[in-house]
């Protein structure tokens, strides 16, 4: 295959115009085959990586079957997002081994072109602090616990690449010590101050759970996880721009201050995402869903009813961010972040060949192309 005509996103993240050659599931230097895409008038990006989000078309990733897993990984690649690490929820350990286990049968049974290709588990919950649960569950809320953590682990042969901790409950700064060499450590659902946040940074933390979200207020005082975040370099902070979670100078602030190089675009979605508006839940709690707003019963925001490829719409459209910045942060530091970017990520000879068209006046897609098949 080769794609002619396009914009293309390059590994220095500017757009060239140039053709691009698929052979064998992946980016190359030429091609045998003579099938031809002419991308007039379109950008060619990566394909989006969604590390945060809970569900979608009235699906969640916690109902632990292979009918839902399937059905949201299809509505995922029909709108650009080409790997997905999908979050748990504060559930039992029962519940997250189900999970767990059912990721991972997904991940041995998918084929190329089907659906999104699963490349992580995002266990969000259950070791987080109380007073910080947002729309987690609190019937599930515990310290952290290596034991189980490592039965989770386990249980998913090695899917999680993602957990959040508050680093200020019991055992936590051991629990990211012992963890961080493996998995990424995010902090999040926290009211921890600038010194504990620090610590567990310094510790092997690197990420934070949907930045402003179910944590202290950034104030010139008390600059609490923000602050310690933006003060340790390697920490990349993960971003809701639905237009619901954050103010759009919000959102700008955040990239001035943090810059694109280590911000990373999410959806947080839940099962109403792709559904009309009506009541649904989310890690066992009712959620009304009107709009793009979603909220439990006591207005808790409850993730978002929007998809990764409207949420980078939205940061570029409606937030003003720059193109460039934006699809940076929906795929290579994603892919960064979880240890993907050898193999996934950019539009890089010998990478597969994940990658999506957008139409260059309105952003909308018009084709989507996992490990080489044209897929939509």
């Amino acid at each position: 295959m080769v794609i002619k005509n396009a914009l293309v996103f390059t590994d220095d993240c500017k757009f060239v115009q140039k053709d691009v050659y698929v052979d064998n599931e992946r980016f190359a230097d030429t091609a045998s085959d003579s099938d031809v895409i002419d991308a007039s008038g379109c950008y060619l990006i990566p394909g989006l990586m969604d590390i945060h989000f809970h569900g979608c078309v009235g699906h969640d990733f916690c109902d632990a079957t292979m009918e839902a897993l399937t059905a949201m990984a299809e509505y995922e690649l029909k709108n650009g997002v080409t790997s997905i690490c999908p979050a748990s929820m504060t559930l039992s350990e029962e519940t997250l081994t189900d999970v767990c286990k059912n990721a991972k049968e997904y991940r041995d049974a998918w084929k190329a072109g089907s659906s999104a290709r699963i490349c992580g588990i995002n266990l969000e919950g259950p070791f987080i602090a109380m007073n910080k649960k947002g729309a987690q569950n609190p019937k599930y809320v515990t310290a952290p616990n290596k034991e189980m953590f490592q039965h989770l682990i386990d249980a998913s042969d090695g899917l999680v690449k993602l957990t959040t901790i508050a680093p200020e409950t019991e055992n936590a700064i051991d629990f990211i010590r012992e963890f961080s060499d493996n998995v990424r450590i995010s902090i999040g659902h926290t009211d921890c101050d600038y010194d504990t946040a620090r610590e567990a940074f310094l510790a092997g933390a690197s990420h934070i759970t949907h930045l402003f979200n179910a944590m202290p207020p950034f104030t010139h005082r008390k600059p609490a996880l923000i602050g310690a975040g933006f003060d340790t370099k390697k920490v990349t902070p993960e971003i809701i721009c639905d237009g619901i979670h954050i103010d759009p100078s919000s959102v700008r602030t955040a990239f001035a201050i943090f810059g694109d190089d280590r911000m990373i675009l999410i959806s947080d979605s839940m099962m109403a995402t792709g559904m009309p508006n009506g009541d649904y839940s989310l890690g066992g709690l009712a959620v009304k869903v009107t709009g793009r707003l979603a909220t439990l019963e006591d207005g808790t925001i409850a993730g978002s009813a929007t998809n990764l490829m409207d949420c980078m719409r939205t940061a570029v459209q409606k937030m003003e961010l720059p193109l460039e910045s934006a699809i940076k942060c929906a795929t290579i530091n994603p892919a960064k972040a979880i240890g993907e970017d050898k193999e996934y990520g950019s539009i890089t000879v010998g990478k597969y060949a994940d990658c999506v068209l957008l139409k260059q006046d309105n952003l909308e897609i018009k084709n989507v192309i996992s490990h080489g098949i044209v897929v939509a």
